[in-house]
């Protein structure tokens, strides 16, 4: 294979996740942050076109650590209500003027998707003479209740309009050849050396530990998590559950904790930072995330390295990952088989210990460290440049 020397590209991502400056650092979402810095490991300045706020990053969010990361600030917006969506369509000049001004500043494209500003990527991008890469961190493949703008982006990634690779999570039949299977991974070499010690000494507790990691959303289904609390201590099984994470749900979850009567067995503790999710992680038997529709199970793979024993939905990729004794799915609503199913798991110290283990094994092949590696031989592939 003959490979065009890569003479310090210049990469624009456009992204709808929010950034945030506060005192001469950028942040964002803490597992986004960690990503974006490996791809600036590989090209010479990265670009994100992205909404900026100059303003308190929440806890859940961490900062750039490459010096080679600029923010071009571009319109937020979006929302549910009529008047959200009207303000989105008058604003579509604008966004799409300022897109096109990043784009001529760069050599190459990275859109994420799903999110409006990723299809607007999409549809800009084919237009300029540009390399290009997506990524669908969404579900990829449909879902009841999908918007019509998710279909959309998928329906044009699929065609020739883009006609570029795109990154999904999972392996699906019948789909294009520049649709491209990838895994990826948050965890750092010393973070999968902590899990490895943690894995070896995995085991279900009496009070049972319970872990909900993620965002305190409806399509999460937090509210599946209280009520099988409440089934198993109907029934004499004293578990003791936390739940990490923030959203608009926060206030609905803490009122129905006090109807179930569960306070005592149950605690939220907010956003928090990655090294401090982690230690919750040695802290749990079994982790829950039942969600309608999930992309990357990012809580799931990360617990399955430390040796939890997780239980998540029939959906999108889960029970690929949770296939093989890895750990177990049931349909996302469902409180009384998601507490049968930790009723069982409590009843069988062997079957848990097993699918800890086989869910560890599996989990600790990746890493941050391994995903530059792919990221590297996936473009150098595609794009027929060398990286090295």
């Amino acid at each position: 294979m003959n490979l065009k020397k890569n003479k310090k590209l210049r990469l624009l991502i456009i992204s709808h996740v929010i950034h945030y400056e506060k005192n001469g650092h950028f942040y964002a979402y803490t597992p986004y942050q960690k990503e974006i810095d490996i791809w600036a490991e590989i090209f010479s300045e990265i670009l994100i076109a992205s909404p900026l706020k100059m303003a308190e990053p929440p806890s859940d969010c961490d900062y750039f650590r490459r010096k080679n990361i600029r923010i071009l600030p571009i319109l937020e917006r979006g929302g549910q209500s009529i008047f959200d969506k009207f303000r989105l369509v008058l604003s579509i000049p604008k966004i799409s003027l300022q897109l096109i001004q990043c784009i001529r500043q760069v050599d190459a494209i990275h859109v994420r998707c799903p999110g409006n500003l990723g299809l607007m990527g999409i549809i800009l991008s084919p237009f300029f003479k540009r390399i290009r890469v997506a990524k669908y961190a969404g579900q990829w493949q449909g879902y009841p209740g999908e918007s019509f703008t998710v279909k959309l982006q998928r329906w044009l990634l699929k065609s020739k309009w883009w006609n570029a690779p795109v990154l999904v999570y999972g392996e699906w039949p019948n789909q294009p050849a520049h649709i491209i299977s990838f895994f990826t991974s948050i965890l750092s070499n010393e973070n999968i050396g902590l899990a490895k010690e943690s894995a070896l000494l995995k085991k279900i507790h009496n009070p049972i530990r319970i872990l909900y990691v993620g965002r305190l959303s409806q399509a999460k289904n937090v509210d599946t998590v209280l009520k099988s609390v409440r089934n198993l201590l109907t029934e004499g099984i004293k578990t003791e559950t936390k739940i990490i994470g923030q959203g608009d749900q926060l206030d609905f979850l803490q009122k129905l904790t006090g109807d179930l009567l569960i306070k005592d067995n149950l605690e939220f503790l907010g956003g928090l930072g990655f090294e401090e999710v982690l230690t919750y992680y040695q802290w749990a038997d079994i982790l829950v995330l039942v969600s309608e529709t999930e992309g990357w199970p990012k809580a799931i793979t990360e617990a399955m390295a430390f040796g939890i024993v997780c239980i998540g939905s029939n959906r999108g990729l889960v029970p690929q990952i949770l296939s093989e004794g890895r750990g177990i799915v049931i349909e996302p609503g469902d409180y009384y088989q998601l507490a049968n199913e930790i009723r069982k798991l409590s009843a069988d110290v062997e079957a848990y210990k097993s699918m800890s283990r086989s869910s560890a094994e599996w989990s600790q092949k990746y890493s941050i460290s391994s995903l530059k590696r792919e990221l590297q031989e996936l473009l150098m592939r595609e794009w027929q440049i060398d990286f090295n």
